[in-house]
């Protein structure tokens, strides 16, 4: 199936960190900071609104890989943002170059794959674990 995808497809995330975004809340550390996990996350959001749009009824993609550095930290209270851009596109396998800042700097870069799906056969598949 032709996804009429294109390289060079952009989506931003943001959001503000919050007591509940912190290393802290999360258990990713001992210390009141963006935690990295929820940075993650943030990445995959960006990379997702870049194509899942676009793709035809009844598809998504879902995350398989990250490569990611957390460059520095960012306090509560300040605003973050993920940008993501479709670099590659192998076969189903979307490759996002993905970079993460908070108001000062660059706070994250990396690597994200997205693989596209059929959703209702995902979805089966992985309630069948439930079955056995």
């Amino acid at each position: 199936m032709d996804f009429n995808l294109k390289e060079g497809l952009k989506a931003k995330a943001e959001m503000t960190v919050t007591d509940k975004d912190t290393a802290l809340s999360f258990g990713s550390g001992e210390v009141k900071v963006f935690a990295t996990p929820v940075m993650i996350g943030l990445m995959e959001n960006a990379s997702l609104k870049a194509v899942d749009k676009l793709l035809p009824q009844g598809h998504a993609t879902v995350g398989t890989y990250l490569e990611v550095r957390h460059l520095s930290a960012t306090p509560v209270g300040m605003k973050v943002t993920a940008q993501a851009e479709l670099v590659k596109i192998e076969g189903r396998t979307l490759i996002f170059q993905v970079e993460v800042y908070d108001e000062v700097e660059k706070i994250g870069e990396g690597i994200h794959h997205r693989f596209i799906v059929p959703l209702e056969n995902f979805i089966e598949k992985c309630n069948d674990k439930l079955k056995k």
